[in-house]
């Protein structure tokens, strides 16, 4: 089964020199690693002259907004063009754990499992060292996702809540790809790109399960909770999934904001706009 990984990146370039390691190191190594540098021209200098060798495709940004459906689309489509049987995506700050591709191939190659989204467990890294991460400690080092299965070594666990899919570290078969259709475009910038693309699985019948013993290592960097800096795109993207599918998405964050004066729920129709700590500089120019 030929297998590709498909990594987005703008910047992080630090993260993507380990990820690359991880893919060198592990049991098995990708037939294609696709880079999708969104408007990065320098990422070809960071994965070139490395095994395995990268392949990079552009991917122009056109309004800030980093284009991270159209981004994914666009590394499957160069991947399913040179034959790959298996897309493994990674965002570009996942460490592949040594056993990842190898668990991935198996759980795909599994006749209970067929045409399903493939999740391993994602566990977070504490800050690195002064000489950075070594990649032969992650495992002890990092801590799994609260919210998330974590399967045994060898385990693939079925699961019927496709709103828990993440777009991390995931796998599925080419054939599954183009049964889902990939990810809806209409996202751009921060959040709810992936938890479309799990609903759109599910209304074509495709199943979730999660596979032990293929890790991912999310390495360190500053984070906010919420995430005040993406507030424009979580409002924009999260009414861009109502609209698709009747429901309202990223409610913690939502209603997080919502408390800080951020966002605001108007109660006769339920929808979510700018709160008054937003709209206040607007009001108050003229």
């Amino acid at each position: 089964m030929r297998t590709a990984v498909i990594t987005p990146a703008a910047g992080r370039h630090q993260h993507l020199t380990l990820q690359h390691r991880g893919l060198a190191a592990g049991s098995h190594t990708p037939d294609h690693y696709v880079v999708v540098a969104m408007d990065d021209p320098e990422l070809g200098a960071v994965v070139g002259g490395r095994e395995p060798v990268a392949t990079v495709v552009d991917c122009p940004v056109s309004n800030g907004n980093l284009p991270l459906a159209r981004a994914r689309n666009l590394g499957a489509a160069r991947a399913v063009e040179y034959g790959a049987e298996l897309l493994v995506f990674l965002d570009v700050d996942c460490v592949p754990g040594e056993q990842l591709l190898q668990r991935y191939r198996q759980a795909a190659l599994d006749s209970e499992h067929p045409r399903s989204l493939l999740c391993g467990t994602v566990s977070y890294l504490p800050p690195p060292g002064p000489y950075g991460y070594r990649l032969s400690e992650l495992p002890a080092l990092a801590k799994p996702h609260p919210g998330r299965p974590v399967p045994a070594p060898g385990e693939l666990r079925l699961s019927e809540d496709h709103t828990l899919f993440w777009s991390l570290s995931f796998a599925v078969s080419a054939e599954t790809w183009h049964a889902v259709g990939g990810f809806c475009e209409e996202y751009e910038g921060y959040g709810g790109e992936d938890t479309d693309y799990g609903q759109r699985a599910r209304a074509v019948g495709v199943p979730l399960t999660w596979v032990g013993g293929a890790p991912a290592f999310h390495q360190h960097h500053p984070v906010s909770d919420p995430p005040v800096q993406h507030l424009h795109d979580i409002l924009r993207n999260a009414e861009t999934f109502h609209r698709r599918w009747g429901w309202w998405p990223m409610t913690d964050w939502l209603e997080a904001f919502a408390e800080r004066g951020l966002a605001y729920r108007d109660p006769a129709t339920g929808r979510w706009s700018l709160g008054p700590e937003q709209r206040r500089p607007h009001d108050n120019a003229g």
